[in-house]
């Protein structure tokens, strides 16, 4: 029971945020000009914030274990590419298909793994979550750039061209570089590329600034949630529920039974157990519908994953932490 409630006072407010947003949307408060301008504020600015702020103070000198975050790194890779692999036959629609593919493996790593390793471990455990998000999240976000880019809607503009002409070099080259810009460019990777720099410089971090920091940084989650909520389509929703369920099962269940296996095989324990636990199996993060929208995808099926995985995790979670605890590896 102790599990339970803790799991769902971690993700049901995360949920009750997007329920807010469709409120709002059918009082008029949020429409769709400015759930627009609330996406692209969370993933340009706040969540990048978000993610140097968590690594930014964290002392990577003192808590490095390389081995953990090869692991984080090979469990994220093996994830993409096996749901690569499955979603082909299963997802006829391209551009459905990205959708679906990053709703699958995309967790909310850098929002619930320092969360709940403090709800567990106490505040002084947090070195296992930033090494997670190192080994998984610029995966993540590079993957992330490139599937969606690759099923693109066809009036998405690549360049001078659009995916409505031929498969010709030139579209392919195109293509390509756009990708590759993506990937340099893409806020979420700079933002924990600049969190990186300036904890093994161990700069200082100025009170003002940290401050601000964390005030923009706050913002990501609850803009993003009510900007979903304010978009959501429960017609079309109802529409995509065999994707949706079937990346939902992905997300909160198979990949866990298919790596965490081998992470205790492989002597991980405690806060690296409860860490990878918030990476294969947590609730699918509400950047991919973010990044979808800013994209040029429908993001019907990312908010729908991102729904269904949030609210069930709830109680996924306190089944995986149950079993776990059962085994004596946390």
């Amino acid at each position: 029971m102790e599990n339970l409630i803790f799991s769902l006072n971690a993700t049901l407010p995360i949920f009750m945020l997007m329920v807010l947003g469709y409120i709002f949307n059918k009082l008029h408060i949020i429409d769709e000009k400015a759930a627009t301008w609330m996406n692209k504020f969370v993933f340009k600015i706040a969540l990048p914030v978000l993610l140097f702020e968590d690594l930014a103070e964290q002392d990577f000198a003192g808590t490095w274990n390389g081995k953990f975050v090869l692991f984080c790194f090979a469990a994220t890779f093996l994830s993409i590419v096996i749901i690569t692999l499955i979603s082909k036959p299963f997802i006829k629609n391209k551009a459905e298909r990205g959708e679906f593919i990053q709703g699958s493996y995309r967790s909310s790593a850098a929002l619930l793994g320092i969360a709940f390793i403090h709800n567990i471990y106490g505040e002084g455990s947090t070195g296992m979550a930033p090494l997670m998000i190192i080994g998984s999240v610029p995966l993540y976000n590079i993957f992330a750039v490139t599937i969606l880019m690759l099923t693109a809607p066809k009036s998405v503009v690549i360049g001078r061209y659009t995916s409505e002409d031929n498969n010709s070099e030139d579209v392919k080259k195109e293509l390509i570089k756009k990708t590759a810009l993506g990937i340099i460019t893409n806020p979420i990777l700079i933002g924990i590329f600049c969190g990186l720099i300036w904890s093994l410089l161990k700069l200082p971090m100025p009170k003002v600034l940290g401050h601000m920091v964390s005030d923009i940084g706050g913002l990501s989650t609850p803009l993003g949630l009510m900007s979903m909520g304010a978009t959501f389509d429960f017609k079309k929703a109802l529409g995509k529920i065999k994707p949706t369920l079937a990346a939902s099962f992905i997300k909160l269940f198979a990949l866990v039974g298919i790596f965490m296996p081998i992470a205790v095989l492989l002597g991980f324990r405690n806060e690296q157990i409860i860490a990878l636990l918030v990476m294969l199996g947590s609730a699918t993060t509400v950047s991919s519908f973010v990044m979808s929208k800013n994209m040029g995808h429908d993001g019907t099926l990312s908010s729908s994953i991102i729904m269904m995985t949030t609210f069930g995790c709830s109680f996924s979670l306190t089944f995986w932490l149950f079993v776990l605890k059962s085994l004596s590896v946390i």
